[in-house]
């Protein structure tokens, strides 16, 4: 099945021009969706609109757009009052400058797209734009209109596309002043800093996103699993209590001997009859109740549900 593209429309460059595609380069719709459900009755609720002065439910036919011009006055904007906002950028994402990728501060990027061109009579013109800025070392920056509001695209030589990374303006971004002006300009021991630097050494390597695996995610999905078997819930994992370290090149000479964290406070001792009392609990395997068909909950929970749906709830 061909991706769906969420934009078309051409490059330009100068007078070069062709026609492309916008697709998306990131996704959340493999993650597991919830319905909210009466908790009595088990059905689904479905959301409505409701009449702040008079109570009444509202329908979609009747609900308009509006902006606040006071306390209690609104103004209201339809849909072809939207409509008739014609910006060039609707079909057209004309470079305007070149500039290096290191001069892209990384708080500005957002959601990114893969761009393909979508004729084969502008094959030509896209890949003499990708190429050209490849040589270059350059990225190019330009407007799109997505959802009717108007976007900076970064653009970028990709694999044998263009990846399209939308940029926030300057507006949205906040400065980070406020939040820093208080940390202290502090003159650290030359020893500290070079233990902090074996363990940096240590721990390098190159990135790989398939070594951080999503645990929330995989934990849910457990969960329902477990649910769908008719399995009790697991008592939640509480993490060792982490506080300030009070003697930082003691922390750190422990962390390059082989501890990574600074131990918690000693709790109290357990018996060993009592330990070994929960290691076999932990260990005993769970008892399944047969149900219709000869086969367990267990079973038939991995027949139906090797993941949960994962389909975003309409």
């Amino acid at each position: 099945m061909a991706p769906r593209s969420n934009w078309k429309g051409f490059l330009k460059l100068s007078l070069v021009s062709c026609s492309i595609a916008l697709y998306p380069a990131s996704s959340s719709s493999s993650r597991v969706r919830f319905n909210t459900l009466n908790r009595h009755t088990g059905n689904r609720l479905k959301r409505q609109f409701i009449d702040a002065g008079t109570g009444d439910v509202v329908e979609t036919e009747d609900q308009v757009k509006g902006f606040q011009v006071d306390r209690d006055n609104y103004l209201a904007i339809e849909e072809n009052d939207l409509d008739e906002i014609r910006i060039e950028s609707t079909h057209t994402i004309e470079i305007e400058k070149f500039v290096p990728r290191s001069e892209i501060d990384p708080r500005y990027m957002d959601v990114p797209y893969y761009i393909a061109p979508t004729e084969k009579v502008g094959e030509e013109a896209f890949a003499v734009i990708r190429d050209s800025m490849r040589e270059e070392g350059v990225v190019g920056l330009g407007r799109v209109v997505m959802a009717r509001r108007e976007r900076i695209i970064m653009l970028e030589p990709w694999d044998k596309g263009l990846l399209g990374t939308m940029l926030r303006y300057a507006y949205e971004i906040r400065g980070a002043e406020a939040y820093f002006e208080e940390v202290p300009e502090l003159k650290l021991d030359k020893d500290l800093k070079e233990m902090a630097k074996l363990i940096i050494k240590r721990k390098s390597g190159h990135f790989d996103p398939a070594e951080f695996n999503d645990r929330y995610e995989d934990a849910v999905v457990q969960m329902v699993r477990d649910k769908q078997a008719g399995a009790k819930p697991r008592p939640a994992k509480t993490a060792p209590a982490s506080g300030n370290v009070i003697n930082l090149m003691d922390a750190l000479k422990r962390s390059l001997a082989g501890g990574e964290r600074t131990p918690p406070a000693q709790a109290a001792p357990v018996s060993k009859k009592r330990a070994s009392a929960k290691a076999n609990h932990r260990d005993q395997p769970q008892l399944k109740l047969p149900i219709a068909g000869g086969k367990s909950k267990a079973a038939v929970a991995k027949e139906s549900v090797a993941k949960p749906s994962r389909r975003k709830a309409s």
